[in-house]
Parts: structure tokens; C-alpha cells; sequence
């Protein structure tokens, strides 16, 4: 490791320009460019005007996922009927029911993975062009060794990270999927176990694999500041709430980003934060409209006495919500690396 950090070095130092401040970020990718907020000299009326342009864009899923409740909540009620009208049909009625939710949500369940999961790698390969120049940057700025240390562990863990969720979690959110089908029409639920293990162990991966990148950044010191407190809890409280299966571990390395959102002496990297939110917001927002919709209706289905219809409806939303764990640490652990090269950079 002592020989790659060298090599960082000695790259940083023949790239370096004169000044820091001249240093400009990579471009905002085509398909985001209509996005792009036109004012970024405030961290806080970028994002709203982000958010303005977002919104609109999430009328289709919304439409989409309401008329997914509604069949979902009609094939409820149906099996409801027929099994308390007689106990004979009642196998009958339940394959027929889970033949049903599963035709009705996988094509989409299908579509929202892999926008998640091509959400992931554009942020991944933004970062592999911001990061570099914020190292250049930070170490203009004096902090050569600091920025080769941090430029080394953040390029290793973003490349070790995005592999993992394309190789092993999107696969094994699939492979839930399928057990959670296959356990729907089994008699006693033999597969029930085995389905957990798979979810389990994916948030578990997902929570190790941040927790050990928050604790470097921890080690080499960049994870550090103050913060106005109330500021503080509000955003803690709304990453916690936002993100699931990660958002409590990301909602305690939040102050990082909420100190350096409002440094706009570093234009390079302001740029860079808006580019990955904009990248980052409009399919997260997308994917979490069709996981609280999935999260109510497993509500109605558990009100109408349907347990074997609920628990599969929330294997679904379960999936969606690893989805959105997965693209909410991507872009959280961007914009940790950003803010922390901007905090060296000053």
C-alpha cells in the first residue's frame, strides 16, 4: 500500500496546476443536463430548484404504482372472498393469488433493479472523474499526503463496492425475489428461512461494506466538523427515514456533508455534489415511489386477514427497499469523498 500511495503522489504532483481554484469539474452527463440547477451559489436553493424539476418527472410511477395497489388490493379481496366462502379452493385460490401479484409486479420490480443498478454504476464512473481532480485540488492546497491517502482508499473501495452490488447483491435481490415466489405457494412455507438468510445477509454486506469505509475516513481524519445542532438532527432524522436498510449508519456521517454543503470556495467541488444528486435523485425518488406504495398495500392485505398475500407484497417492497439502500449508500459515499476533498482543498 506504501508504494501505490507514492504513486498517487508522485501523479498528483505532475498534474498539478498552480491553482487550486482554477480547477474545473467534470462535466454533468447528457442524460442529467436538463437538471442541472442553474443556481449553485447556495447549496440549499440548488437543491430546492433541483427538487422543482425532479417532481414532476415522478407523475408516470406515481400512476403506475397507484394502479398497482389497485389490482394488488382487488386480488386481496377476491382471495379473501373465495376462501371464507369455501375451504376447499382455499390452495387453489392462494397459487392463483400469488401467480397474480407476481405477474403484476415482477415486470416492474425487473425494471427498477436495473435502474437502480445503472443509477449506481453512473455515479460510480462520475466519481472516478471528480475524485482525481479533487486530489489535485487538495493537494494544490498543501495536502499532498492527506490527498493521496484519501484519493487511494475512496478510487479502491468505489471500485470493490460497485462490483459488489452489481456481481453479488443485485443477483442475490433477484434470487429473493424468487424464493419469496416460490415460498408464496408452498403449503407450509419450508422456504421461508432460506429467503431471509438471502435479504439478510444482503443488508448485512450492504451495512459492513459502509461501516468500514465511514471508519476509514474516520482513521484519516476528514470526518470531523461542527455543525449547527438542530440543523444537525433534522438532517440525521431524514436520512435515517429516507434510506432504508442503510440510513441510520449514512445519517451518522452526515455532518460531514452538511459542514462542507455550504464551502462554495471550491467551485470544482460544489459542482461535482450537484452533479451526483442529480444523477442520484430522480431514480431513488422513482424507486421509493413504488416502495411506499408496496409498503401500504402490504398494510390493506394485512387489514384484510391476507397473510400469505401480505408477506409476499412485502418481500417485494423489501427488495426495493435493499435497491434503495444500495443507490442511497452510492451516492452518499460520493458525496462523503467529494465534501471530504473539499474540506482539505479549503
Amino acid at each position: 500500500m506504501s508504494k501505490f500511495l507514492l504513486a498517487v503522489m508522485v501523479l498528483v504532483l505532475f498534474v498539478l496546476p498552480t491553482n487550486a481554484l482554477s480547477i474545473t469539474a467534470p462535466e454533468v452527463p447528457k442524460e442529467q443536463e436538463s437538471l442541472m440547477p442553474k443556481h449553485m451559489e447556495s447549496f440549499g436553493e440548488g437543491l430546492m430548484e433541483l427538487l422543482n424539476d425532479v417532481l414532476p418527472l415522478l407523475r408516470p410511477d406515481i400512476k403506475e404504482a397507484a394502479r398497482a395497489f389497485v389490482a394488488l388490493a382487488a386480488s386481496a379481496m377476491t382471495a379473501s372472498i373465495l376462501k371464507s366462502a369455501s375451504e376447499k379452493v382455499k390452495y387453489s385460490v392462494k397459487l392463483a393469488c400469488s401467480a397474480c401479484i407476481c405477474s403484476i409486479l415482477f415486470l416492474s420490480a425487473n425494471s427498477l433493479i436495473r435502474l437502480g443498478t445503472e443509477t449506481i454504476e453512473k455515479i460510480s464512473e462520475y466519481g472516478k472523474l471528480l475524485l482525481p481532480v479533487m486530489a489535485s485540488a487538495m493537494a494544490a492546497q498543501g495536502g499532498i499526503t492527506g490527498s493521496a491517502a484519501l484519493y487511494a482508499g475512496t478510487a479502491v473501495f468505489d471500485t470493490i463496492l460497485c462490483s459488489v452490488f452489481s456481481g453479488v447483491l443485485i443477483p442475490a435481490v433477484y434470487l429473493y425475489l424468487a424464493l419469496a415466489a416460490a415460498d408464496s405457494v408452498t403449503p407450509d412455507q419450508s422456504l421461508k428461512k432460506v429467503k431471509e438468510l438471502f435479504r439478510n445477509g444482503a443488508a448485512w454486506f450492504l451495512k459492513t461494506s459502509i461501516t468500514i469505509y465511514i471508519s476509514y475516513m474516520g482513521i484519516t481524519g476528514v470526518i470531523s466538523g461542527t455543525a449547527d445542532a438542530a440543523a444537525l438532527r433534522t438532517t440525521k432524522a431524514a436520512i435515517s427515514t429516507v434510506v432504508p436498510v442503510v440510513g441510520g449508519i449514512l445519517a451518522n456521517a452526515s455532518e460531514a456533508v452538511l459542514v462542507s454543503a455550504g464551502l462554495v470556495k471550491n467551485a470544482a467541488g460544489i459542482y461535482g455534489v450537484f452533479v451526483i444528486l442529480t444523477i442520484f435523485l430522480a431514480p431513488f425518488l422513482r424507486i421509493g415511489v413504488h416502495y411506499i406504495i408496496l409498503k401500504l398495500t402490504e398494510a390493506v392485505c394485512a387489514v384484510l386477514d391476507e397473510k400469505e398475500t401480505s408477506e409476499l407484497i412485502g418481500d417485494f417492497s423489501g427488495a426495493m427497499g435493499l435497491i434503495l439502500g444500495m443507490t442511497g449508500a452510492a451516492c452518499f459515499l460520493q458525496l462523503i469523498s467529494a465534501v471530504c476533498f473539499m474540506k482539505g482543498a479549503g
